[in-house]
């Protein structure tokens, strides 16, 4: 079994990993060091920022969920392209698990509707 094939990739890898710790390695001698109070501040899009937040200073963990969920989901639908293109060749088979799939992620977006993750109060 010849590793040969594999040198490319290795080499990249090396490439982009060598390119990574060169640029943050080189970041602090060739960044700006001109600091003044506009580049210190939160940018807030265009907005002055106030010391007190309107919503009372934290975040709701909605916004991560809502997020995760839409991660996860989207991934899981990006798995439904490669079958569609496959299709004719998969058969039967392919069909079966594509279902079983399918349901695994409906029962996934079933608990998380009824856990209340999709409401937004």
């Amino acid at each position: 079994m010849s590793l040969a094939p594999y040198v490319p990739i290795l080499g990249l890898f090396a490439l982009a990993a060598g390119f990574a710790l060169f640029s943050v390695a080189a970041a602090p001698f060739v960044g700006p060091r001109r600091f003044n109070k506009a580049k210190l501040d939160a940018y807030e899009c265009g907005i002055e920022p106030t010391p007190q937040p309107i919503g009372g200073g934290r975040f709701p963990v909605k916004f991560y969920l809502t997020a995760m969920l839409f991660i996860v989901f989207d991934i899981e639908i990006i798995f439904l392209f490669p079958w569609a293109v496959n299709f004719g060749m998969l058969g039967l088979f392919g069909f079966v698990e594509m279902v079983l799939f399918i349901v695994t992620v409906f029962v996934a977006f079933a608990y998380v509707w009824r856990r209340g993750g999709l409401d937004w109060d």
